[in-house]
């Protein structure tokens, strides 16, 4: 869910919840007053009962009347004593009941002077209400209840007593009070309830991320988070997955490439080791004075000669791949015809190869006008490189390497094929990673660095075309590249 949507939902629950359940509070508050509970059938229930509560009205004001009733049968004089009248009304001034005392047709007494001079000319004259009487007055436009009691003052004049009862739908305090802690417990429970929500949905995933990017920063790229949520937690916990498997990829690509820098090392220091060795073995013979004849003179200068090409051409093999692998050579291209070129690449290698005793057949199937976009220098290291890899690897008395030209509709298709050693199943797929050696030791012995064809991968794959191999143990191998042609368009004629 999203944060809008969250903050959306919780102003929601703060206002609706709140009011929803003050409303089942108070009716259910309302029913227990209402004396459910004693089996009151639902169809005389009456909501009044939720109002002031009328029974302790009624018993107020009787218990009142009782006693000012008793007082005027036993003693109406004391009546009159304004001081007894203060502390009758003193003792009912919080029961929502007052009286008022009039002698003839004068107000004599009250205890609540603005609603008595209200009410006052309303009421009945005196011996309108008989003494043993228990009714009273209703007076609907003020909402009031009188009972009214006669008597006679001590000078003779006509008194009367009226006990007055407040009747108005007033709440009751114990439906208030009930009503307060109501209140308080659904705030207290809105409260916890959307406080578990929020850090339900936001704290504890806040949390959880927390954890795995300690786990990241510790170097453990396996702590996985995986969420079915939606919105920005959703895309907190897919970035972070996306981050994790990103840096373990990585990770593991530097790991690998430190695997390999450690063994291309080893690799070339064997590599260097073995032809600086016999240059200066070469070399102590010559000034030991072994070469006592012309003849070992001549051989001695030509293979510590030998030797140093071979240092040479590791180390511009080495310095190639490191510019090459940084994209720091630039890349000539040029139109080329393909017959034209490759004519003059199989001639120029043709005369090498003779003199190894080894065969070299050549075949252009494509038309002669065929073009492709090419560096012509960097794609003479592919060829290069691919035969010299034939040539090492060589051990039939009687060496062939066919060089074919195909045509691919859209591109064209070289074919290097040799009858050598050939290459195990196993080793196929991995030939042309960088510093791979199917035979280390046998490898290491013909000078490999095993960075030939990683470098002629590269270079073909930066002209926009493939490579692949395929292989027979001791039959051969044929190395299979493509290239696309040259198309030019037809210029629209205006």
């Amino acid at each position: 869910m999203k944060f809008k949507t969250r903050l959306r939902v919780t102003l929601i629950i703060i206002i609706v919840l709140p009011l929803a359940l003050m409303a089942v509070a108070f009716c259910g508050i309302g029913l227990y007053l209402m004396n459910v509970q004693k089996g009151l059938p639902m169809e005389q229930m009456d909501y009044t009962f939720m109002s002031e509560n009328m029974q302790e009205m009624v018993n107020t004001t009787e218990k009142t009347y009782l006693i000012l009733q008793k007082q005027a049968q036993t003693d109406p004089a004391r009546l009159a004593d304004r001081e007894y009248l203060e502390s009758v009304s003193s003792g009912i001034a919080r029961k929502s009941t007052y009286i008022i005392v009039r002698k003839d047709e004068q107000l004599y007494y009250t205890g609540n002077e603005d609603a008595a001079r209200i009410l006052f000319p309303k009421l009945p004259d005196y011996g309108e209400s008989d003494i043993s009487e228990d009714s009273g007055y209703y007076y609907d436009d003020y909402d009031k209840y009188v009972k009214q009691i006669d008597f006679l003052f001590p000078d003779g004049s006509q008194g009367s007593v009226f006990v007055v009862s407040r009747v108005n739908a007033l709440i009751s305090r114990p439906l208030l009070v009930d009503m307060l802690i109501a209140i308080l417990l659904i705030l207290i429970f809105t409260g916890i309830m959307l406080t578990r929500w929020i850090h339900r949905g936001v704290f504890d995933p806040i949390n959880e991320l927390n954890t795995a990017m300690r786990e990241i920063k510790e170097g453990n790229f396996e702590y996985a988070l995986e969420t079915d949520e939606k919105g920005e937690i959703g895309d907190l916990y897919r970035n972070y997955e996306d981050m994790r498997l990103r840096l373990k990829e990585s990770t593991e690509e530097n790991r690998e490439h430190e695997k390999q820098n450690k063994e291309f090392i080893s690799n070339i220091s064997h590599d260097l080791k073995t032809p600086i060795t016999a240059i200066k073995g070469y070399v102590e013979g010559i000034m030991d004075g072994v070469t006592n004849t012309p003849e070992k003179m001549d051989k001695y200068i030509k293979t510590v000669y030998n030797k140093a090409n071979d240092m040479e051409r590791l180390i511009n093999e080495l310095t190639f791949y490191s510019g090459i692998d940084n994209n720091r050579i630039p890349y000539e291209y040029h139109r080329i015809n393909v017959a034209d070129y490759f004519g003059d690449c199989v001639e120029e290698v043709g005369l090498d190869l003779e003199s190894k005793n080894i065969q070299l057949n050549y075949s252009n199937l494509t038309p002669q006008d065929t073009l492709v976009i090419a560096d012509p220098e960097q794609m003479k290291k592919v060829i290069n490189n691919i035969i010299s890899n034939s040539v090492k690897y060589m051990d039939k008395p009687h060496g062939v390497i066919d060089i074919r030209i195909l045509d691919e509709t859209d591109s064209i298709r070289i074919e290097i094929e040799d009858n050598g050693k050939g290459i195990a199943p196993k080793d196929l797929p991995r030939i042309f990673e960088r510093f791979y050696r199917t035979d280390a030791s046998r490898n290491s012995a013909q000078g490999g660095s095993g960075i030939g064809l990683s470098i002629v991968k590269k270079i073909v794959e930066d002209h926009g075309g493939f490579i692949w191999a395929t292989s027979r143990e001791g039959e051969g191998t044929c190395m299979h590249f493509v290239l696309r042609k040259y198309i030019e368009l037809p210029t629209e004629n205006n």
